[in-house]
């Protein structure tokens, strides 16, 4: 059975999706990706993924483009007749689902990675997702929410009746990101090249943009060095300029210029746990998460982890026991939380250990296979299409 997994871009595909992707090939299916033409389509392919791409897909919203990537989307859908269209929302979550089910696609599964509805977004643009959240999860044939809060918040709300919506989670692959599997050669030249040989590395990973609490993040390291000078701040991601969020480039020359934060650009995806294994304390002052697969994967190899009391960060954070939740938009609280675990070495080495501990439990990425697998099953035995 052909199964199909859309994403905007190929990225998704590649650094969110691939292990389960590979997973779903060898329990049967035939495995494809579409999304918007990329970098990563042959990497994706080297690993057996066959690509299609959607030419007209962007990750912003213009309606006329839009109109166009939602044919194209039909045609493709058309041409492969899939059993399986697996859309990721937010953008191809709407217009997948609407594609998927005009053209008669037999199952049609949707996964949400943070409902925008349930954000802090302002009332008028709530309204708008709201509506276009609700009217696309009536295409589908079932809503998987990685969000415990989320899927509470969609079902009390009526958003998908309870008996299509099923809990997910969000997982990683932790035995990668164990510490004791990385190589200690190559974290102690990422930590050189750094300038940090003998210093307490406090990093982050994710898109410079200003959702992530960067400017916070600038702002508290600024503060923490003053007191703790052997201090670094790392972050670990690219810049976005598509993002009407984007940081200041001027702000960026500025951090660049400076002592206080090393700006270590966009990691390469196979050496990210020796990223993370060269971090001493992890720090993610986002205002909105989905269920942050930064924050498991920095749990997983062992790391305290300072993070926003947001949804998605507080189901992955146990406050208190893997790490710290402080106030989102504070700068304040992040330099104090993070000076907390600069003192106490002790305190850092038990949240370590109990962070990883709950991630192989709760957040291992073959828990989420699984149950999608699941999932699968029983959509395709009520339709007739399984013994």
């Amino acid at each position: 059975m052909k199964l199909i997994h859309l994403t905007t871009v190929d990225l998704s595909l590649r650094a969110l999706l691939l292990d389960q992707l590979e997973r779903y090939a060898k329990e049967g299916f035939e495995v494809v990706g579409v999304s918007a033409p990329g970098p990563y389509v042959p990497e994706l392919e080297a690993r057996g993924i066959r690509h299609v791409p959607v030419r007209s897909l962007t990750r912003s919203w213009t309606p006329l483009q839009d109109a166009r990537a939602f044919r194209e989307l039909r045609r493709i859908f058309r041409a492969e007749r899939p059993t399986i269209v697996h859309t990721h929302n937010p953008k191809t979550g709407v217009l997948g689902r609407l594609a998927a089910r005009s053209t008669g696609v037999p199952v049609v599964v949707n996964t949400v990675h943070g409902l925008y509805a349930a954000a802090d977004i302002g009332p008028a643009k709530r309204l708008v997702v709201r509506g276009a959240e609700r009217i696309s999860a009536r295409f589908s044939d079932h809503e998987l929410f990685q969000s415990e809060e989320d899927h509470a918040w969609a079902v009390r709300t009526r958003l998908v009746p309870e008996r299509r919506a099923t809990w997910l989670g969000n997982g990683v692959d932790t035995a990668r990101f164990d510490r004791a599997a990385v190589d200690p050669e190559r974290v102690a030249a990422l930590r050189a090249s750094w300038g940090a040989e003998g210093r307490m590395v406090v990093g982050t990973v994710g898109r410079l943009v200003a959702e992530k609490g960067y400017r916070e993040l600038f702002r508290a390291a600024s503060v923490v060095r003053r007191t703790h000078p052997e201090a670094l701040f790392v972050a670990v991601g690219p810049e976005d300029p598509s993002k009407a969020d984007r940081l200041d480039p001027v702000l960026l020359e500025r951090v660049r210029a400076g002592e206080d934060v090393v700006l270590a650009g966009e990691g390469d995806g196979e050496d990210m746990p020796a990223v993370y294994a060269a971090f001493d304390a992890f720090c993610l002052p986002s205002y909105r998460e989905g269920v942050p697969r930064s924050a498991i994967e920095a749990m997983s190899t062992g790391l305290p982890v300072v993070a926003t009391d947001i949804r998605g960060c507080r189901e992955v954070v146990a406050d208190g026991v893997t790490g710290l939740l402080i106030p989102d938009h504070d700068q304040g609280a992040i330099a104090r939380a993070v000076s907390r675990l600069i003192h106490d070495a002790d305190l850092r080495e038990d949240m370590g250990r109990a962070g990883r501990a709950r991630a192989v439990e709760r957040f291992d990425e073959d828990l989420v296979i699984r149950r999608t697998l699941d999932v699968y099953e029983r959509l395709l035995r009520a339709k007739g299409l399984r013994p």
